[in-house]
């Protein structure tokens, strides 16, 4: 069987990573781990199960990444009214190995109760305390064009707790316009507009050319953390975090896996004996 390579992402994953506000924000390349800043809370329920450690050292970003995947699964289980789930549910429903989703949660403390499993209302909400996206964090958004416009109708933005305050746009043609629930405002006063939104995430949706002026004027604004569509990269001051999402290098990993099959697939067919079905 040809070997099949899947490259799951999930744009609330992207938000909830990015603008989780337990880990130390910096500026250029992506560091391996991030110091958390406090110990995590206990449970909202308590059930005697969870002795906290402290969570001042590091934690690599790939825990972050995949934390941010169980919350993903944990939000949908919640709203389907599932009461436990087991490290091995959540192996073949992530596919991310059930000892490692063990040793993801014990840079944070004990979880679970041996014969129960996880209850995934208390599970969905200390990991959300632990990424810090357990209340709502206004979001705002740049860029009004294809791209921006299924950002802003994305639903599941609430589910994360990412509330959606403002888009901004330097088209006149699109300024004053709803789009979904929003009138597009000016770019030109996102400045002024955010001294009252008070956002410190904000999400680039504007073509490359135009990108690091944006990004300027978003942290002139006050925006502490960025997560960029644009293709190209950004430069931002000490204490601004920038994740970028490029859709070409995926699609260009996805398309090398392909090639990478259909060659497996043409040596084995190579090798097979003669009138071989």
């Amino acid at each position: 069987m040809p070997r099949i390579h899947r490259l799951v992402y999930d744009f609330t994953s992207w938000l909830t990573l990015q603008f989780g506000r337990g880990y130390t924000a910096s500026a250029g390349p992506q560091p391996a781990s991030y110091s958390l800043r406090s110990a995590v809370p206990p449970p909202h329920r308590g059930n005697g199960s969870a002795k906290l450690v402290n969570t001042s050292g590091k934690v690599p970003l790939p825990t972050l990444e995949r934390l941010a995947s169980y919350l993903r699964l944990l939000i949908d289980l919640e709203q389907a009214q599932t009461p436990t789930i087991s490290s091995a549910d959540i192996e073949r429903q992530t596919g991310i190995n059930a000892a490692q989703f063990r040793k993801d949660l014990s840079y944070f403390g004990e979880f679970g109760r041996p014969g129960v499993g996880y209850e995934v209302s208390d599970l969905r909400h200390r990991i959300a305390v632990i990424l810090r996206v357990d209340t709502e964090q206004p979001v705002v958004l740049i860029g009004a064009g294809n791209l921006g416009s299924a950002l802003a109708g994305y639903p599941g933005l609430m589910d994360h707790n990412f509330r959606l305050e403002a888009v901004f746009d330097n088209n006149i043609g699109k300024i004053g316009r709803v789009l979904w629930h929003l009138t597009i405002r000016d770019i030109e006063d996102l400045v002024c507009d955010n001294a009252e939104i008070r956002a410190q995430l904000a999400i680039i949706a504007v073509p490359a050319a135009a990108a690091q002026a944006v990004a300027d004027r978003a942290v002139e604004a006050g925006i502490t953390a960025i997560l960029n569509f644009a293709p190209v990269p950004l430069r931002a001051p000490p204490g601004v975090f920038i994740r970028h999402v490029s859709f070409l290098r995926e699609l260009a990993v996805l398309s090398y896996h392909l090639r990478d099959d259909k060659a497996l697939l043409a040596g084995s067919a190579a090798t097979m004996p003669p009138g071989t079905v």
